[in-house]
Parts: C-alpha cells; sequence; structure tokens
C-alpha cells in the first residue's frame, strides 16, 4: 500500500460566538466550511508535488464523514471586546519536487492583517531553518508573499486568517486551517 502523500491544499477560516466554548468552536467549523468531517490535527509540512486549491475546489473533493488531516489554529475567549486572531501561513519552494512548510499561530491584540503577515514569516523562517538555510531578510520593494533563503531559492507564502471581538456573555472563537487532500 502507498503512504498518503496528499496532492491538494487548500485553506479555510471561521469565526463563531455561543454561551458554550465548544458551541462556539463549532459554529466556527460550520462557517469555515469544515464542521462535517472528522479532522485530524497534522503537522506542518506542504508536501511535494502538492498545488494550492481555492476553498470551494477543494471542498467539492470532500464527503460528509471523511477524516480529513488539517494544520488548524484556534483561539478563543469570553473576555468583551479583547481581539483574537488565527492564522495559517503557508511558505512553498519555487521547485515543486521540494517540500514547503504549513504555520499554524494564534495571537490576541493584533489585527488579522498584522498576524497573517507574521504567520507567512513563521513558515518561512522554518522551511529556510529546516533546509539548513538562513532566512534573507526581504527587501522593502519584494514583491508581497515571496521570499528568498541563503541558496538562492525563492519562496512563496501566503495567509488565511480570523480575527474575532469577544462579545459580552459569550465565548468567541477564530480559526484558521489547511487542509490536505489527495
Amino acid at each position: 500500500m502507498a503512504p498518503f502523500v496528499p496532492s491538494k491544499v487548500f485553506l479555510v477560516r471561521g469565526r463563531g460566538s455561543h454561551k458554550e466554548k465548544l458551541v462556539s468552536f463549532e459554529i466556527a467549523l460550520r462557517q469555515a466550511g469544515i464542521a462535517p468531517y472528522n479532522l485530524v490535527r497534522v503537522s506542518s509540512i506542504f508536501p511535494p508535488r502538492a498545488r494550492w486549491v481555492p476553498k470551494a475546489s477543494g471542498l467539492k473533493l470532500l464527503r460528509p464523514g471523511q477524516i480529513l488531516y488539517v494544520v488548524l489554529s484556534e483561539n478563543a475567549t469570553d473576555v468583551p471586546r479583547e481581539l483574537v486572531t488565527a492564522s495559517i501561513g503557508l511558505a512553498v519552494p519555487d521547485d515543486p519536487s521540494r517540500y514547503g512548510y504549513l504555520a499554524e499561530h494564534a495571537d490576541s491584540g493584533r489585527s488579522a492583517r498584522e498576524t497573517g503577515l507574521h504567520t507567512e514569516y513563521l513558515a518561512a523562517e522554518m522551511l529556510a531553518t529546516k533546509l539548513g538555510e538562513k532566512l534573507r531578510k526581504p527587501p522593502t520593494d519584494r514583491a508581497p508573499g515571496s521570499f528568498s533563503v541563503g541558496n538562492g531559492l525563492s519562496l512563496t507564502t501566503r495567509s488565511v486568517t480570523q480575527a474575532a471581538r469577544g462579545k459580552k456573555g459569550l465565548w468567541t472563537t477564530a480559526l484558521a486551517a489547511a487542509v490536505l487532500v489527495d
């Protein structure tokens, strides 16, 4: 039997609020589109030769009840007006035969944009160090979503981030996920 190596990855996000923390999480899963699946959390490798696909295309590949492998970031608060974020960043080398990296990060008090950019940086930094290289400080004129590492390898990054603000008397959950499918 050949090992399962996902060929497609898509990104989702959602938020939910409810008096019960678990129900808040479930509502966020529903908004993200991944509630009717059995989620298995995995670590952070973007498989070689896998391709990123839009959420709508990825969801069409799924059947309710199926086991779904995800890199998941979640954050929840019951503090009124507290801003929480959950983010997934990915860094993929320009050489499709090499694997990339997925990073999950959650924060409080940072905007979705700030958290997303930081999560992209984390994915690029972790991939560079895994390759035994240093992440080059991106020039200020770099294209958004691009980095390079010491050996001349270029990386493309992207992220999905969900922000949510706490509400009085409720749990509020923000989540983001990378879904890995065949």
